[in-house]
């Protein structure tokens, strides 16, 4: 039998902590404290159902997606297939986004009928935003090495309201060799899906110093089967590196002209690839309406 979710207020009394199996969310509402309170149950309600929802269609969310959308009952798991399909050209299946479809689908609860400033919820970071005219939220691009912490900033007239990162140090598998690569689009479910295409991307077929393993080897249950994933990256020279990050690019870039993804950052052994104009905060800001998102690579 499932456990039932749980929730709590942080220490600082105006995040939330909501937990579910493996769902673990971070949310924040800038609002007065009545309209928080409130944003917190609404998202609360929500949160309890969306586990079980996605687990009852488990199965078609684990099969590969095509251009045609398929139909699903929970309205997280469409949003998954929504943001996948377009990427279907690639292997993909709809749990490439997950984390930032759930994000997105609770995101939408908290602010629904409420007077909301600013808001996000993290899900292990795959970030949805919402900003009301006028603000802007900072996030901190973390664990990178790279030297762009602290500098991403979305304003509510970007067109960015979502933020996702994956690579093979991360929580899922990847079938590239990208330490991270961070997207930002106009969803956290299209930002999680595009983000994990493009880590696929940034790879060197064949090269002795990668060391892949089947995914099911490490997950039984993966939605990548058999096919093999990043388990180790040896030493690589700065030619390879770089041409690992060119394949990655190019991808990014495909995506970008084709308006699937606004901005991205690719990482790989301390070198870095940007794809678009992210926009980037002077480290010296600060604002109190612009608090700090951390999103770990």
């Amino acid at each position: 039998m499932m456990a039932p979710a749980q929730a709590r207020l942080l220490a600082d009394g105006r995040r939330l902590h909501l937990h579910h199996g493996p769902i673990d969310l971070i949310v924040e509402a800038c609002a007065a404290p009545a309209e928080r309170a409130a944003a917190y149950r609404r998202i609360t309600a929500r949160f309890a159902t969306v586990l079980g929802e996605l687990v009852a269609e488990l199965p078609d969310l684990r099969r590969p997606a095509t251009a045609t959308p398929r139909e699903f009952c929970g309205a997280t798991a469409r949003r998954m297939e929504r943001a996948v399909c377009p990427l279907s050209a690639d292997f993909i299946t709809p749990m490439a986004a997950v984390a930032g479809a759930v994000a997105d689908e609770t995101l939408a609860a908290l602010v629904e009928g409420g007077d909301i400033e600013k808001a996000y919820v993290n899900d292990g970071g795959d970030i949805a935003l919402f900003l009301s005219p006028g603000r802007s939220i900072r996030a901190a691009v973390a664990g990178t090495g790279n030297g762009l912490s602290d500098r991403l900033l979305v304003r509510a007239d970007d067109p960015v309201r979502g933020i996702a990162t994956s690579g093979w140090r991360g929580r899922s598998h990847s079938l590239g060799i990208a330490d991270a690569v961070t997207v930002l689009a106009k969803s956290a479910a299209e930002a999680d899906a595009a983000a994990t295409i493009v880590a696929n991307a940034v790879d060197l077929p064949g090269h002795p110093a990668v060391t892949r393993v089947p995914a099911s080897s490490l997950s039984p249950d993966s939605d990548l089967g058999d096919r093999p994933v990043t388990y180790r990256v040896g030493p690589l020279d700065a030619a390879e590196v770089a041409a690992a990050l060119d394949r990655g690019l190019a991808v990014a870039e495909r995506l970008r002209r084709a308006g699937l993804i606004e901005a991205a950052a690719l990482f790989l052994c301390g070198a870095v690839r940007l794809c678009g104009a992210p926009r980037l905060e002077s480290p010296a800001a600060t604002d109190e309406l612009s608090r700090k998102v951390s999103i770990h690579a």
